[in-house]
């Protein structure tokens, strides 16, 4: 048996993608219509917390009061990907100052935890989880400062249908009981298993589940504010408890967190602005691949062409050795984002893909695993919100503060620990971030807001939205259904590298004959279920005054509006 056979038998071994054309509208991939309201639109990875969200818009809350609610309601019913011991990244579009605004909510390490502990103890890397990976969670107060500039509502308005599912218990939906299995491995640590496993063990699809620890939590953020979890006996408790367990991050580490507002980063894609973060997320390689990408005529190549997957491929590679060596905390390094982001920086790094060949030589490592929750919102004023929120890892840590009913996250775990590299850690330093939210903007108007959800996947998937979006013109539910591209293998912020080119993986949906051109042309190939992200998105139609939703059918989301 040939050598590219054997290849292709072992690793593509997935059932058939099953089409969605004999729809009556006929779309190849599109699961369902895209949702269509006129007065306010709720987009999230969980139904309830959609259906949260477009309460709290009836009752005259903005966009950023529901999404606020929404991510409180996640918090809850999706604490796999989401909770308040995590930090958060939003961009919101004002409609009264028609301007993007955008928010970094993440936390920074143990100002008292020094890199040469790491050193002395002979780590080589940062473990993944108990008290050493833990840093600021930054979501609480994002929520607060968010409020501050665009809310409407009393925050414990926004916060009380949380409370009172908190209280009363809600049934386990399907994809959130399956990675919730998954973290069985966490039960060791103190506090866990009390506020995720009351009966013993974790709940399955269906049962109600009840966390009257995070009824509480939220029920005081309400009445009290942000200080009470920063500086009152919030922040005296979580300190206490990471001091109990071996852990560095204390009372003045909390005390003394701020988020901060940022300017958003725009590359234009044939005349569609797209918006993302500066580091330290990982949203400036979403741009850099785009502004590769726009060299190409790709509309001409087709989806699920091996020349559009090729280029797309290598444009991955070619952005992510710039986030291997860029992308860190900016209070702590020049990040070049001038030169990253120009066209003639694109154009350079174009000439290095070949055609005819997948290159070997980019350095290389291992995808970061992580769960993570996105929500978009838009209101009747014309606010919309991009949101993005995460433990990662799914539960986090482990680390589960008495009677606070969340888990700590474990961001620390993507500092490096080669003092020579610019994510190196350092004390008081924000973490390289994988929790990117996106916007799209046209002539100066809104157009669409949306994220995807999934570690290293996420730049990967906003690309490919794009293109998905502009160039091949499919409409909001179809470019978040098709199939996806995912490559593993490009050098990570922690430092590892690797020379093998790396892997490609591909959702079913792709055919024969693409995939064993890909092999041809050197790329490795695997199927897989899973891995590929969580979609979901709004775009609005000025012409006729309503907002489109979309939510993919990989998680359990739903889009809704009224």
């Amino acid at each position: 048996m040939s050598k590219l056979r054997t290849i292709f038998l072992f690793i593509w071994a997935l059932p058939a993608f099953i089409y969605a054309q004999d729809r009556i509208t006929g779309l190849n991939f599109a699961t369902r219509s895209e949702v269509i309201a006129q007065n306010g639109m709720a987009c999230t990875s969980q139904p309830l917390a959609t259906q949260v969200a477009l309460d709290i818009l009836k009752m005259g809350g903005s966009a950023v009061d529901a999404a606020i609610a929404a991510n409180a309601m996640l918090g809850l019913v999706e604490p796999t990907g989401s909770g308040i011991g995590g930090d958060l990244f939003a961009i919101v579009w004002s409609a009264e100052s028609e301007q993007l605004f955008g928010f970094n909510g993440s936390g920074r390490s143990p100002k008292s935890l020094e890199l040469e502990y790491f050193l002395e103890k002979g780590y080589t890397s940062i473990p993944s989880t108990g008290p050493l990976p833990v840093s600021v969670p930054g979501a609480v107060d994002a929520w607060f400062e968010l409020h501050d500039k665009f809310g409407k509502l009393p925050m414990a308005k926004i916060l009380q249908p949380a409370v009172d599912y908190a209280e009363h218990g809600f049934p386990v939906s399907e994809v959130i009981a399956y990675y919730l299995r998954s973290g069985r491995y966490l039960a060791r640590f103190p506090g866990f298993k009390e506020t995720y496993m009351p009966d013993g063990t974790l709940p399955a699809k269906g049962e109600i589940f009840k966390n009257p620890r995070l009824a509480k939590t939220y029920e005081r953020l309400g009445k009290e504010g942000r200080d009470v979890f920063y500086k009152g006996d919030m922040a005296r408790g979580i300190a206490a408890y990471i001091k109990e367990n071996g852990g560095f991050l204390s009372y003045e580490d909390l005390a003394s967190h701020h988020g901060e507002w940022v300017e958003p980063l725009r590359a234009n894609y044939r005349g569609y602005d797209v918006w993302e973060l500066p580091p330290n997320g990982q949203g400036t390689a979403a741009l850099q691949m785009l502004n590769i990408l726009e060299g190409y005529d790709i509309a001409g190549m087709g989806f699920g062409s091996v020349e559009y997957m090729h280029l797309f491929i290598e444009a991955k590679k070619l952005a992510f050795e710039d986030r291997a060596r860029f992308y860190t905390d900016m209070d702590f390094y020049d990040v070049p984002l001038d030169m990253l982001l120009s066209k003639e920086y694109a154009a350079q790094k174009r000439k290095l893909i070949r055609d005819s060949r997948a290159a070997r030589s980019y350095p290389a490592g291992e995808i970061e695993k992580g769960n993570t929750i996105y929500l978009t919102v838009a209101d009747a004023d014309g606010n919309m919100v991009s949101l993005i929120q995460s433990n990662y890892r799914g539960m986090g840590s482990g680390m589960t503060p008495a009677d606070l009913g969340f888990v700590l996250q474990d961001r620390g775990e993507l500092f490096s620990l080669d003092a020579e590299h610019a994510n190196c850690y350092a004390p008081g330093k924000r973490p390289f971030h994988t929790i990117i939210p996106a916007f799209i903007t046209k002539d100066g108007k809104p157009y669409i807001s949306f994220g995807l959800m999934g570690g290293a996947m996420q730049p990967q998937g906003h690309a490919q939205i794009v293109v998905n979006l502009v160039d091949f013109e499919m409409n909001l539910q179809e470019a978040g259904d098709a199939p996806r591209i995912r490559h593993s293998g490009s050098s990570q912020p922690t430092g590892s590298v690797m020379k093998d080119g790396g892997i490609v993986y591909l959702e079913s949906g792709f055919s024969d004959e693409t995939i064993k051109a890909l092999v041809r042309k050197g790329h490795k190939i695997q199927g897989t279920i899973g891995g590929f992200g969580g979609y979901q998105a709004i775009r609005w139609d000025s012409k006729n005054k309503v907002y489109f939703g979309a939510s993919e059918s990989r998680k359990d989301g739903q889009a809704a509006g009224y």
